[in-house]
């Protein structure tokens, strides 16, 4: 399949926004607050090197967040429109994080993943992403619009 990568813009949002509606899991894990286009664009300003989409014509088909904090990294979004998965698109954009974070000098990188979201786990395995049983993940909101989580 033909399509073009390129480095995410804060002109993107309104293509973002729509890829992210239209997969289920990622309007779950979406917030009112940072997947605004403010939200988006402090995101992009903080990591303008470490964010890919992949684009097929004019049309944006998959996009990937990563970013750092100077030690570790963090994919924040992976999301491919549902006509094109199992292209091995999300693997190239992962490719290409991958390899923007390291050059910054990051040397681990995590994920967070919904435990029920098995198609996105058996990918992040395939991708040599373990698991972490030992942690606990624990967050809390500053802002009430956003929820705490389950």
């Amino acid at each position: 399949m033909n399509y073009t990568t390129r480095l995410v813009t804060t002109e993107d949002y309104d293509a973002l926004y729509d890829l992210w509606t239209s997969v289920e899991m990622s309007r779950r894990a979406m917030n009112p607050v940072d997947d605004t286009r403010e939200g988006i664009d402090r995101y992009l300003k903080r990591n303008p090197n470490t964010c890919f989409a992949a684009c097929k014509q004019d049309r944006i088909i998959g996009v990937i967040l990563s970013g750092h904090d100077g030690r570790r990294g963090l994919i924040h979004h992976l999301c491919i429109h549902p006509d094109f998965q199992h292209l091995k698109i999300a693997s190239h954009l992962l490719s290409l994080a991958e390899a923007a974070l390291k050059q910054e000098g990051i040397q681990k990188i995590f994920c967070l993943v919904f435990k029920d979201n098995e198609k996105a786990n058996a990918f992040w395995q395939k991708q040599g992403y373990s698991c972490r049983t030992n942690l606990n993940y624990r967050n809390k909101s500053l802002n009430e619009q956003i929820p705490s989580g389950e």
